[in-house]
């Protein structure tokens, strides 16, 4: 197990090196100004389509564009939001937010487009159905040449969609704040038995298809993001003299980095922090993984960007709001710098600090409902990359591995469990960018002829 640790942790270190960076974001600043900045000038309209105003039942897909951007959400407002953000604190200090909004707005582009592709070369699989994602607009917008491309993205995707990460936090968190409390003495076999919990909640819902993981998310996503909204003003309420000198700290720690060690890559700590807040943030949002469009392709619309304005919503709601939340409850509490704790730990420290008594466990209410449909929706993920590889009557063989892989999160450690999905979210990223960088023209014309139509409608 050691030599498996160190393995991942080396790996993941060198496959989100400064090559990948450039990809990323110097992909998503491509598009954005590709674009001209549409994702920022066309805001409104994209609550607009959000809200149902250009919804038909009609319309080729599966479900609405509100079910789609829950759905979506559901994998990317998890525990990339709560625990994904003190990781990148306990590491890297203030600063590393700074670099996790930077690709929360660079990323806001690349789902445009990458949701934009997933519409516009969507693609049947062996059943017949339309489907949508980077492996379709890779293979029915390039050519059947590019195959390989979508056919690695597939392998990848069924590894970065295990639940490992979330069920671990979510097992942590359970163990931290319910059963240690208690006087529970927690071993392997209590995180094994958490485990099969979740195994037979997830088995009820993911082994129901799409339409049932649609209807879950579309009402658990907004209440939960809701609340802890809610919570955690509260804790910015309560140590409101300090928020403005944290909130600067921000800004102004993310170019000094007095809170990260030095590192001999790309111009030392600063680099390190660079790639420590874009890699967290590629964690939360997912933009330019891939794993988003996979839902978006399933939206019943024949409006590429209206789709692709929907998705853009999620890096936004997802770091630039929800993130920012945690980060600041965090901070403000000073939990970050007194404490060992890091993960769901951090957070639910910072929460019992600013509620006592009843904070930690408020935070267990978001962490699970943050946590499973996280697994609702990564299961879907999965079983799209395998009906791609095989045949769409074998997709559910997946969900299998998927249950399986429930238990493997719920007894392994953080750094290993978060190191496997860095590794296979990087691995992803390089097909979903090429193909969305070769492909962009193709998107840009079709915002062109939107804009036409919206002039013609008097929209």
């Amino acid at each position: 197990m050691n030599f498996f640790r160190e393995t991942i942790a080396d790996f993941a270190s060198f496959i989100w090196g400064l090559p990948l960076l450039i990809l990323l974001i110097g992909g998503g600043v491509y598009l954005l100004f590709l674009s001209r900045f549409l994702p920022f000038r066309f805001f409104g309209h994209a609550i607009q389509v959000l809200r149902g105003k250009y919804d038909n039942p009609d319309d080729p897909g599966q479900i609405n564009h509100f079910q789609a951007l829950t759905t979506a959400l559901s994998a990317t407002v998890g525990m990339g939001n709560i625990s994904g953000v003190a990781v990148a604190i306990a590491a890297g200090g203030p600063g590393a937010i700074f670099w996790m909004w930077v690709s929360a707005i660079v990323g806001m582009s690349t789902k445009f487009f990458t949701s934009t592709l997933a519409i516009l070369f969507r693609g049947k699989d062996s059943d017949g159905e339309t489907q949508g994602g980077p492996m379709y607009f890779i293979t029915e917008g390039l050519g059947k040449k590019w195959k390989p491309l979508a056919i690695f993205f597939s392998l990848c995707a069924m590894i970065g969609a295990l639940p490992v990460f979330n069920v671990n936090q979510l097992t942590q968190a359970i163990n931290d704040i319910m059963l240690k409390p208690q006087g529970v003495e927690v071993t392997n076999y209590t995180n094994l038995t958490i485990g099969i919990v979740l195994v037979m909640i997830t088995s009820i819902v993911v082994l129901g298809g799409l339409k049932r993981i649609a209807n879950v998310t579309s009402k658990l996503v907004p209440s939960m993001v809701l609340l802890y909204f809610v919570l955690v003003l509260i804790i910015l309420i309560v140590n409101i003299d300090v928020v403005p000198k944290y909130f600067g700290m921000i800004f102004s720690d993310a170019f000094s980095a007095d809170f990260i060690k030095p590192d001999a890559f790309f111009g030392g700590a600063l680099g390190t922090l660079i790639i420590l807040g874009i890699r967290r943030g590629a964690f939360s949002n997912e933009a330019g993984i891939g794993t988003a469009p996979m839902a978006h392709g399933a939206a019943k619309t024949t409006e590429p960007v209206r789709e692709g304005l929907v998705a853009m919503l999620g890096p936004f709601i997802d770091t630039i709001v929800v993130c920012t939340l945690t980060a600041l409850a965090i901070l403000v509490t000073g939990v970050w710098q007194t404490s060992a704790d890091n993960g769901v730990s951090l957070t639910a420290t910072a929460f019992a600090d600013a509620m006592p008594g009843v904070g930690k466990y408020l935070l267990m209410i978001c962490v699970a409902v943050f946590s499973i449909s996280s697994l609702f929706s990564y299961s879907y993920y999965g079983t799209k990359a395998l009906s791609f590889l095989t045949k769409a009557k074998y997709k559910h063989y997946y969900n299998y591995l998927f249950i399986a892989s429930i238990l493997l999160g719920a007894t392994s450690d953080l750094t290993t469990m978060i190191n496997l999905i860095d590794s296979a979210f990087a691995l992803m990223a390089i097909p979903t960018m090429l193909a969305t960088i070769i492909l962009a023209p193709k998107a840009v014309k079709e915002i062109r002829k939107y804009k036409e139509k919206l002039r013609e409608e008097g929209n």
